[in-house]
């Protein structure tokens, strides 16, 4: 398909891409090495895009370049919410920079792919609630609770025991929601509170051996067990999930993170640090 054509078709009722912006599968396949190359063909189509280093949940397998970006978490009055950093004006986006002592700048840079760039609660300067909101439909648990309410930690108390069939129960218990939502469009999230993830925040077990600027910004960007990443898949932009699929088992990816739309595999128990070319955001009108 020519890069310049729109990655779904108006019917599907998808987020069309901006038209002249380079498409995601393209950006792909471009190495660090060839990221000043991209970058000026991508400016002049919008804004904050280029070369972006990020902390993901690892790909472990399939044909998905890379983790999906993991959003910092604060607790506020019980609620959820995803951290959003402020705009810095000289660097064009949103920027916490050395996040938690952890010499890794958190950008909302890390979220622009996917058409998520087109989405308004990206803009950096956007005001939006960054409370995650509710959002039923892989999970039965979630559709007795109002869809548009506030995630709330006492939704989780049985994260240590739940299940729904599909691999361990007691791994973590898992929710959909939407992030930063408004005209114009919010952010799709998925979430997890799990044992596993507390470890991870104190570098138990295993865990130790993550690389120390990882291991800081994870201790930052977690709390109370919960994690929460743009639920994107990296490859064709599908949405992928944790425990939402019987025939992941197939995949080997029962306990993991799986995109039934073409086999890739995430661990959200593993935190990676890598890089990507973000694409532009349009020029926001007005």
């Amino acid at each position: 398909m020519p890069l310049d054509e729109d990655k779904y078709p108006a019917e599907t009722g998808r987020r069309r891409f901006v038209k002249g912006v380079v498409g995601s599968a393209a950006l792909t396949s471009v190495g660090v090495g060839g990221a000043a190359a991209v970058d000026a063909t991508t400016d002049a189509a919008g804004e904050g895009g280029g070369t972006t280093t990020f902390v993901g949940v690892e790909n472990t397998d399939g044909p998905a370049p890379r983790g999906m970006p993991i959003i910092p978490i604060q607790i506020d009055g019980g609620e959820l919410k995803g951290i959003w950093p402020e705009f810095d004006s000289e660097a064009g986006v949103a920027i916490a920079r050395d996040f938690g002592g952890s010499g890794i700048d958190y950008s909302s840079a890390w979220f622009q792919y996917c058409g998520i760039q087109s989405s308004s609660g990206i803009y950096p300067q956007a005001e939006r609630n960054n409370t995650f909101l509710n959002s039923p439909g892989s999970f039965t648990w979630q559709g007795e609770i109002e869809q548009g309410a506030p995630l709330t930690v006492d939704m989780f108390e049985d994260y240590q025991e739940w299940g729904n069939g599909i691999g361990k129960s007691g791994l973590g218990k898992p929710a959909s929601a939407n992030w930063r939502d408004g005209e114009g469009g919010g952010v799709p999230v998925q979430l997890i509170r799990s044992v596993e993830v507390e470890k991870m925040a104190n570098g138990e077990g295993k865990y130790g051996d993550l690389p120390s600027s990882v291991q800081s910004f994870i201790s930052e960007a977690t709390q109370d067990g919960f994690i929460a990443w743009l639920n994107k898949c990296t490859h064709f932009c599908c949405v992928p999930g944790f425990k939402t699929q019987e025939g992941s088992v197939n995949f080997g990816a029962e306990d993991r993170i799986y995109c039934q739309c073409h086999q890739s595999v995430y661990n959200p128990f593993s935190p990676v640090q890598k890089q990507f070319v973000a694409l532009p955001r349009p020029p926001q009108e007005g």
